[in-house]
């Protein structure tokens, strides 16, 4: 069973930037592809990142520019940098391990979330 924790949500004003990080249980995180997601209040569960084994990265198109994914194999980690952040990303964030090397698909293991909350 792989457990995913999420971490560095919090309240920041418009503007600001933060870092969300992902830890992964057990040996095999290198070989799937990571990815983050969000859910706003009343709203369906978005893809925002993901990162594929080699490395390579995809986003929606809201965040590109903006947000950067990145994974430390040593470390089990995913982790997504973001900044210039807007009302809009507020969100709980939810880390996910794809089924694949790649993003694509659904995935199947799902952290806890951790909120992210941007003041205007």
């Amino acid at each position: 069973q792989v457990q995913l924790v999420e971490s560095g949500g919090g309240l920041v004003q418009a503007g600001g930037s933060l870092r969300l990080s992902c830890a992964a249980s057990g040996r095999t995180f290198s070989t799937y592809a990571m990815g983050w997601f969000r859910q706003a209040p009343g709203e369906e569960r978005d893809f925002v990142a993901g990162i594929g084994r080699s490395g390579s990265s995809t986003y929606t198109d809201s965040v590109k520019g903006r947000f950067t994914i990145s994974r430390d194999n040593a470390k089990n980690t995913v982790y997504l940098q973001m900044n210039s952040l807007k009302p809009e990303d507020t969100a709980v964030y939810y880390c996910a391990r794809y089924q694949y090397t790649f993003v694509g698909g659904t995935p199947n293991y799902w952290g806890q979330g951790t909120q992210v909350t941007v003041s205007s």
